[in-house]
């Protein structure tokens, strides 16, 4: 009894830990973005695009990084969502859940998942180069869709595969076809976990740098076609990083906090449409 008492005081001190090294890990992260950047930070920063020698110290904005970011992420976030949920509803609706077609197909998306990003760089670089497709929004969402494809189809699976059977039998009994079922059933109840999986997919594709190094590009004007160069955020900062000036490198640290921001702002809205379906949902 004594022994069990111990192990239980140690793993409970283990858990503290733990949580306290995340939560001051989040701290640092954030109050050093926020006390290094938040001086440099101004209207123009969000207002105006790149003006000559801004990477000297000069003036200008980095709104052609903002739009850019947004524009190649959303684009990549609605390619993902398009072939990531039928495949969720596949291996649960269609297919066996415990077939060997399901696990492969699983251990796929697991293995893509644990991809490195620039390998999806490098592959979206050369399926540019065969299409003749240049550094552009295009191939940056391209980029993009492939790193976060998989997360998003596995995050969906597990959602829905959440979803109690009763809900399918009770459907079926009623007469309502697998594609019903699928749609009004299964994805209306999965629709919290489902747009969690959204979020995590966006967070993810809108802070990388390396799928969209050779793909994107880099311009200082707003793209206004799929096929020209877009500038994106992680870009832009590490750019200003690596100048010598301290102004510039100041800029760096106040782009992180709009992107913080935004990230943050897009949670924060998908947190309230979940809370808003989730009481819906049957538990």
């Amino acid at each position: 009894m004594q022994r069990n008492k111990i192990e239980e005081g140690v793993a409970i001190g283990l858990m503290w830990i733990s949580t306290g090294i995340v939560l001051l890990s989040v701290v640092l992260i954030l109050g050093t973005i926020v006390v290094k950047g938040f001086p440099a930070l101004n209207l123009d920063m969000i207002t105006k695009t790149p003006s000559g020698g801004f990477y000297l110290g000069k003036s200008g904005g980095i709104l052609n990084a903002i739009v850019g970011s947004l524009l190649l992420t959303g684009g990549a976030v609605i390619v993902s969502i398009v072939f990531s949920l039928p495949v969720a509803l596949y291996l649960n609706i269609y297919a066996a859940r415990e077939s060997r077609f399901a696990a492969m197909v699983r251990l796929s998306l697991d293995v893509l998942w644990g991809i490195p990003s620039i390998v999806y760089g490098a592959f979206g670089f050369l399926l540019m180069l065969t299409l003749g497709v240049r550094a552009s929004l295009l191939g940056g969402m391209i980029a993009v869709s492939l790193l976060i494809l998989p997360m998003m189809a596995r995050a969906m699976d597990e959602v829905v595969r959440l979803v109690p059977r009763d809900l399918l039998e009770a459907s079926y009994s009623l007469g309502a076809t697998r594609w019903e079922t699928a749609i009004k059933v299964v994805a209306r109840q999965a629709l919290p976990g489902i747009l969690s999986a959204i979020l995590i997919s966006f967070g993810r594709g809108i802070g990388d740098a390396a799928s969209v190094l050779f793909t994107a590009g880099f311009s200082d004007n707003i793209p206004t076609s799929l096929l020209e160069p877009a500038a994106t955020l992680p870009l832009a900062i590490f750019f200003q990083l690596g100048t010598p000036f301290p102004e510039v490198q100041a800029r760096a640290y106040a782009s992180a906090v709009i992107l913080t921001a935004i990230v943050l702002g897009v949670s924060v809205v998908g947190r309230l449409l979940v809370w808003r379906y989730g009481r819906h949902v049957v538990k």
